[in-house]
């Protein structure tokens, strides 16, 4: 009896590994990367990404499911309600970080923005009105911008150079995010 899952056939990993040229290749160039050079990136010809995505549209779908898909998982497993703020906000970072191209294309396309918000936006919205309730988080700043803002920030690090390693990447995005976000001295009312 073996443990392993089911192996993946031919078609699944031609798909992925098109999917990971994309990832890869939209995130290091932007939107303006071809589907020549994603073609490239994932080591098969321009008509083989072609006749598993019809077009680019397709596969922008595609690969923004597949990160909408990790990131649910991720989050998930991360426990995010069962920890305090800071540590919760570094899990949420640590599996952005662990999602990387993938999630670089899907923030910067905004492809699927109901499942955007319920996947993404949506636990750190709560996170975050959880971390105001309990004076972790600034009260003053709308919950809205602080998910904006750690995404953005989690972007602006992947996209990048140098990159550092995942720890020290979790770690001063976390921190930077959370210096200017967290809640200092009495609160003004």
């Amino acid at each position: 009896m073996s443990l392993d899952p089911a192996p993946q056939t031919l078609q699944q990993r031609v798909a992925g590994a098109i999917l990971e040229g994309a990832a890869r290749t939209l995130a290091a160039q932007g939107p303006g990367a071809s589907m020549n050079e994603v073609a490239t990136a994932a080591g098969v010809a321009r008509a083989t990404v072609y006749r598993y995505f019809p077009n680019r549209q397709a596969l922008l779908d595609e690969l923004g499911l597949l990160a909408l898909r990790e990131a649910h998982d991720r989050i998930s497993s991360a426990r995010i309600d069962e920890v305090s703020t800071e540590e919760a906000i570094s899990r949420v970072v640590g599996a952005l970080i662990d999602i990387g191209d993938a999630f670089v294309v899907l923030a910067r396309e905004r492809a699927r923005p109901a499942e955007f918000d319920r996947t993404l936006a949506g636990p750190l919205a709560k996170l975050f009105e959880r971390g105001q309730a309990s004076g972790d988080i600034r009260e003053d700043v709308h919950v809205p911008w602080l998910v904006e803002a750690l995404l953005g920030i989690a972007l602006s690090v992947l996209t990048s150079m140098p990159s550092r390693g995942r720890e020290d990447t979790v770690a001063a995005i976390t921190s930077l995010f959370l210096d200017g976000a967290r809640r200092r001295g009495p609160q003004l009312r």
